[in-house]
Formats: structure tokens, sequence, C-alpha cells
């Protein structure tokens, strides 16, 4: 008895030191999420408003940009995925490279030839592992992404959108990220970056329409020198903004993921101490009867010989 009791100490220690360390992770992804929360709402409006300005420009205008304007005959695009450099996250990585492999086989299926672009080493580590083609990646910034390291990631898919198919360029660019929603809900999201999607063109004519119904002005746009330098100019900025915003939500999704599941790391933890300290005691518990009842045997044994020499 006294060896499994052995047993169940050195094993509540060696939990009682993993709690320690998943108790310690949990607290500083629950600090970080507050910054990634706000860097994400200062980056929102300039995404969004930029996204509104170049629709508008393309939708505004005739002319017929190649960022803008949908190839009659797509066959080549390019997929982004942003996974995350470090593990311990749940299900974090694996989900946004499923919602990558059902875009991946949606395009396919539809014709087109996808060139993989990969942020993040599991997302990386996947491909490699499954002897996947990356046309380009990027690691070491997933938790803390820059504007920087957006401006990084953007050019060589803009110059791919911008290069024709037959020389290795693509026709549509699309991304794969997991859109912070709440605390407890992150969601891998997949969305067409360029060409600009009808749905986009839609929405700002939509708001137009609201705008004339309440009688307020529409905004003029004069084109100087000309709408394409105009998209020439902004499209990039568009780019760049875009997926610096989905790797901050994706950073953030990151953190929320890793903190749930380092608490409920540390909170099984706590069940099995408690489930190892209940065996511990009972295991003592019968130790301390055995002894008892040794004790008492000998005892009686002792008494019936004394007895029986009388």
């Amino acid at each position: 008895m006294g060896a499994q009791i052995r047993v169940y100490k050195r094993r509540i220690r060696s939990v009682s030191a993993t709690k320690k360390i998943t108790k310690a992770m949990e607290m500083i992804a629950a600090s970080r999420i507050v910054k990634a929360q706000r860097q994400v709402a200062a980056s929102s409006p300039y995404a969004d408003e930029l996204t509104r300005a170049v629709t508008a420009v393309a939708t505004g205008s005739n002319t017929k940009h190649p960022l803008t304007t949908e190839a009659e005959n797509p066959t080549r695009a390019a997929v982004l995925l942003i996974t995350s450099d470090r593990g311990l996250a749940g299900g974090y990585s694996s989900n946004a490279i499923k919602a990558a492999d059902r875009l991946t086989e949606r395009l396919r299926a539809e014709g087109k030839e996808v060139d993989a672009f990969v942020v993040g080493r599991k997302g990386l580590a996947y491909y490699s592992f499954r002897n996947r083609t990356v046309a380009d990646s990027w690691t070491g910034f997933s938790d803390s992404p820059q504007y920087a390291h957006a401006k990084d990631v953007a050019a060589p898919l803009i110059s791919a959108l911008q290069t024709d198919t037959a020389e290795g360029g693509v026709d549509e660019l699309h991304i794969v990220f997991t859109e912070f929603v709440s605390m407890m809900t992150q969601t891998p999201v997949g969305r067409r970056l360029l060409p600009l999607s009808l749905e986009d063109a839609g929405a700002v004519a939509e708001e137009a329409a609201v705008e004339r119904k309440k009688g307020e002005a529409l905004p003029l746009f004069e084109f100087e020198p000309s709408a394409e330098g105009v998209l020439d100019a902004l499209l990039p900025r568009y780019v760049e903004s875009r997926i610096y915003n989905a790797m901050l939500q994706a950073a953030a999704s990151e953190h929320a993921a890793r903190r749930r599941a380092m608490k409920s790391a540390t909170d099984n933890a706590e069940d099995l101490i408690k489930s190892l300290t209940r065996l511990a005691n009972a295991a003592r518990q019968a130790d301390i009867t055995q002894e008892i009842s040794e004790i008492v045997g000998g005892a009686s044994a002792l008494a019936d010989a004394n007895a029986g020499s009388d």
C-alpha cells in the first residue's frame, strides 16, 4: 500500500506542475486578447472605408481595371491561409485549414488551379507533411502582426494578380482566416478580396439608395489623372489593409482559443488532482486499517497463546 500512495503523490505533484503552466498560459493569453481586440477595433474602420472607396471608384467609373474586373474565363486563383505559429490553441489552426481545404475544393470544382499562400507554422507544417506545393509562406508573427508584415504578405499576391495567367499569375485572390466574434466564438471564414465581388458593389449601391431616400446628397467623384490611376494607387493599400485586418482578427482569435484551451486544461488538472487525492486518501486509509488489523490480530494471537500456556 505504501508504494501505491507514493505513486499517487508523485502523479499529484506532476499534475500540479502542469496546472501551474496552463494557468500561467491562460493568464498571458487573456492579457493579450485585450490588446488584440483594440487593434482590431482600430484597424476595422480604415479597412471598411477603404473598401467602400475602392468599390465606389470601381462602380462609379467605366474603367476596366484588371484588379476590379472579373476575367471572362478565370483559370487560376490564389488562396491566402492564416494560421498560428504556436500550438496549444485547441482547434484554431485545424479549423482554418479545413475551411481553406473546402474553399480549394470548390475552386477546383469550378475548373481553377489554386496557388496556396500560407501564414503561420501550423499551416505550413500541414502542407509540408502532405507534400502540397506552397507558392509562398510567412512565419514568426501570427500572435502579434504589424502592418509591415501585411505589406510583405500582400506584395507577392498583388504581383501574381497583375501577372498574366500564362506566365504564372492568378485571376482571383481569396483569403481564409478566423474571424473574432467574441471571447467564446471564433469563426473560420473564406472571402474573395479581388476582383471586387458583386456583393461589395451591391452594398455600395444599396447604401446610395438609402441616402437618396433620406434626401442626402451623394458624393461626386472626379478622378485625377484618371480612374485607372486612382485604382492603381488605392488597390494595393486596399489589399494590405484587408490582410492586416484579417491577421489582427486571426491573432485575437488565436489568443481567445488558447485561453479557452488552457482554461479547460487547468480545470481538467484540478479535477484530476481531486481524483488522485481521493485515491491517495483511500489507499492511506486502507493501509491504516490493515496495520490496525495486523496489530489486533497479533494481540489476539498473543492473548490466545498466553491463555493456552496457563
